[in-house]
C-alpha cells in the first residue's frame, strides 16, 4: 500500500489536535501583542483604550460592543442581541454567551399573517411588533461580571463620550440613513437625532451627537445593565414601546436571561473548529459543510471543481438548516446527527462532479429573496491569550428604524428571523419550518458564526455580518487560513455563496473569471453577480513565533489595531 504524503501530514496534525486540549501546542508562546478588529475605527479605539487601562479581552468586548451601538447603528445596538464566543486562557475554557433575543410572551404563531393566512407586508420588519426582547445588555453584563476585570462604567465610558460629544458623519452611515429615512421619520427622536430640517441625514463630515443615547448609556453605567430589565431604562423602554404599538411587558424584561452554552466543536484535516451552537445555525452548518468537503482533496482539484464542491456542500447544509434548526429549548435539534461524519458521507453520495444538484431535487421549497448584509462582528485577543469572537445585531440595517422615545435606542426587528409561515422567506431569503416557528419566550434562529479555528500553525478568531451569507464567509475564511493565507488576504478574498434557496450562486465580480462562469454554468449552476458583501474581522496568532496579525474587511470602514 502506498501512503500519500498528504495523508501523513493530516494524520500527524490530527494527533497534535487530539493530544492538546483547546490549545494545539504544549508550549505556546504568549501573544506578542493584543489585537482588535472591528467594523469601525472608533470601536476598535474604544477597545484599545480599555486594554490600556488594564482590561482584558472581555472588558474590551464590552467597550467595542457599546461603541458600535453609537458609531455603527446600522449593524447593532443595545436593543439587539448576539452570541459571544469566549476562550479563557487561564483554564482553556471555551464557552458561548447566548444573548439572543426571545419572542415576547404575547407573541403568537400567526401574528404576522392576515385573515387569509398571508404575510402582512412589513409587520415583522418595520413595526414595534417586529422586536424581540433584547439580549445584548444582559450579554454585556455577563461578559463584565463573569470574565472581565474592570468596572462596567469603565468599559462603557468610551461609548458614552462618543454619544455625548459626537463623531464625524461618514459616507456609509449617511447612505444608510438615506435609505431608511421613511422609517426614521416615524419617530420624532429619529428625525431630531439623525436628520436636518431639510429632512436629509446629517451631512458627511458634520458632528453627529446622540444625547438621548448618551443619557441611556450613562444610566446603565450608573445602575448596571439590569436597569434595562427592571430599572430606570426598563420603565423608559416599556413606555416607549406602548407609544409605538409594541407588546413588551414588565414580565418579558424581568424574565430575560443570558445562557452559557457549550460551543459546537468539529475538526477538518487536523484543524479544530469551535463555533456557535443553536439557536445559531452557524456552527453546525460550518462543521457539517467541512465534513462534506473532507471527502475531497480541495488542494489537488482545479479551481472550478473546488468552487463546485463548496457550492454543493453549502446547498445541503442550508437545506438542513431550513428543516431541522431552531431554539433547542423548544425543538429537538439533531445536533449529533448533523455533525456525524457518516451523515456527511451520505450527503456526498448525491454530489456529482459533473453536474450541479438542483435544489428542488433535495426538497421542495419556494424561491426566495436576496440575502442581506447587516449585523456586526469583532474579533479580540489580549496578551494573556483570552479571545472573543462577538457577533451582535439588530437584524436588518438599523433594525426597524424606530427609535424608542426618550432612550436614543433603535428597536430591533429580530422577530423576522422566525419562520413566520413554513416556506415563506425572511428578509435574508432564508426559509424555515416548524422548528423555527414563533412561540412565546423562544429564541429565533440565527446565522451568526463567531468562530475559533485552531491548528498546528496557531489559531484564527473570525466572524462577519451578512445574514444568510455569514456561514459561507466563515467557511471560505477557514479554508483560506488552512491554506496558509494571512489575515489581510483572508478578509480581502472575493466571495461566492449558495444557500439552497434561491437556487442561485451569488458571486462577487472578482471571485470568478469569465472562464469560471462559463464552466460553472456548463455544470448547471445558475449564477448571479452581486455587489460586495460582508465585513469579515480576523485576528490570527502564530504559535511558533507568538506573532499576532489583525485585519478588517476592506469592504467596510473598520480598522484593526495591535497593542
Amino acid at each position: 500500500m502506498t501512503i500519500r504524503p498528504t495523508f501523513v501530514r493530516t494524520f500527524v496534525a490530527s494527533l497534535l489536535l487530539l493530544g492538546s486540549g483547546s490549545l494545539l501546542c504544549a508550549a505556546q508562546l504568549p501573544p506578542a501583542k493584543a489585537a482588535i478588529a472591528s467594523a469601525h475605527p472608533l470601536a476598535t479605539a474604544a477597545g484599545m483604550e480599555v486594554l490600556r487601562q488594564g482590561g482584558n479581552a472581555f472588558d474590551a468586548a464590552v467597550a467595542v460592543s457599546a461603541a458600535l451601538a453609537v458609531v455603527e447603528p446600522s449593524g447593532s445596538g443595545l436593543t439587539g442581541g448576539g452570541l459571544f464566543l469566549l476562550h479563557r486562557a487561564a483554564d482553556g475554557r471555551d464557552v458561548i454567551i447566548d444573548a439572543r433575543e426571545v419572542a415576547p410572551l404575547a407573541a403568537t404563531r400567526d401574528m404576522y399573517l392576515d385573515k387569509d393566512g398571508n404575510p402582512i407586508r412589513g409587520a415583522s420588519t418595520n413595526t414595534a411588533l417586529a422586536a424581540g426582547i433584547s439580549g445584548e445588555p444582559a450579554g454585556l453584563a455577563a461578559l463584565q461580571s463573569r470574565y472581565g476585570r474592570l468596572p462596567l462604567a469603565t468599559s462603557l465610558a468610551p461609548a458614552i463620550k462618543l454619544a455625548r460629544d459626537g463623531f464625524d458623519m461618514y459616507p456609509r452611515l449617511n447612505a444608510g440613513l438615506k435609505q431608511k429615512a421613511a422609517q426614521f421619520a416615524k419617530t420624532e427622536d429619529g428625525l431630531k437625532t439623525f436628520y436636518g430640517k431639510d429632512g436629509l441625514p446629517v451631512p458627511v463630515g458634520t458632528r453627529l451627537k446622540q444625547p438621548l443615547l448618551a443619557r441611556t448609556l450613562q444610566t446603565l453605567a450608573n445602575e448596571g445593565m439590569q436597569s434595562f430589565y427592571t430599572g430606570t431604562v426598563a420603565k423608559q423602554m416599556l413606555a416607549g414601546m406602548r407609544q409605538l404599538g409594541g407588546i413588551w411587558t414588565e414580565a418579558d424584561l424581568a424574565a430575560y436571561k443570558t445562557l452559557e452554552r457549550e460551543p459546537i466543536v468539529g475538526s477538518y484535516r487536523g484543524v479544530k473548529l469551535i463555533s456557535a451552537p443553536p439557536p445559531s445555525s452557524g456552527g453546525i452548518a460550518l462543521v457539517e459543510a467541512l465534513n462534506v468537503l473532507s471527502g475531497y482533496d480541495l488542494q489537488q482539484v482545479d479551481s472550478v471543481t473546488r468552487k463546485h464542491l463548496i457550492i454543493e456542500a453549502e446547498r445541503r447544509v442550508h437545506r438542513d438548516r431550513a428543516i431541522y434548526l431552531g431554539d433547542p429549548a423548544f425543538t429537538n435539534v439533531p445536533v449529533k446527527l448533523l455533525l456525524d461524519p457518516a451523515y456527511a458521507a451520505g450527503l456526498r453520495t448525491s454530489i456529482r462532479m459533473d453536474r450541479a444538484t438542483p435544489s428542488n431535487t433535495l426538497a421542495d421549497a419556494p424561491e426566495a429573496a436576496a440575502a442581506g448584509t447587516n449585523t456586526t462582528h469583532f474579533s479580540i485577543l489580549d496578551q494573556d491569550g483570552n479571545r472573543v469572537a462577538g457577533t451582535i445585531t439588530l437584524n436588518a440595517g438599523f433594525g426597524t428604524g424606530l427609535l424608542v422615545p426618550g432612550t436614543g435606542l433603535l428597536l430591533n426587528n429580530q422577530m423576522d428571523d422566525f419562520s413566520i409561515k413554513p416556506g415563506v422567506p425572511n428578509i435574508y431569503g432564508l426559509i424555515g419550518a416548524s422548528a423555527n416557528a414563533i412561540e412565546p419566550g423562544k429564541r429565533m434562529l440565527s446565522s451568526v458564526t463567531p468562530t475559533f479555528v485552531e491548528g498546528p500553525r496557531g489559531y484564527m478568531i473570525v466572524g462577519s455580518p451578512g445574514g444568510s451569507l455569514i456561514t459561507g464567509m466563515v467557511l471560505l475564511a477557514t479554508l483560506d487560513w488552512i491554506d496558509g493565507k494571512s489575515a489581510e488576504q483572508i478578509v480581502a478574498a472575493p466571495r461566492i455563496h449558495h444557500q439552497y434557496q434561491p437556487d442561485v450562486l451569488a458571486y462577487e465580480a472578482a471571485a470568478l473569471s469569465d472562464a469560471d462562469v462559463a464552466a460553472l454554468e456548463k455544470l448547471g449552476h445558475k449564477l448571479r453577480r452581486q455587489e460586495t458583501w460582508g465585513n469579515l474581522q480576523v485576528v490570527t496568532y502564530d504559535s511558533a513565533t507568538g506573532e499576532v496579525h489583525a485585519a478588517s474587511d476592506p469592504r467596510g470602514v473598520g480598522t484593526a489595531g495591535l497593542y
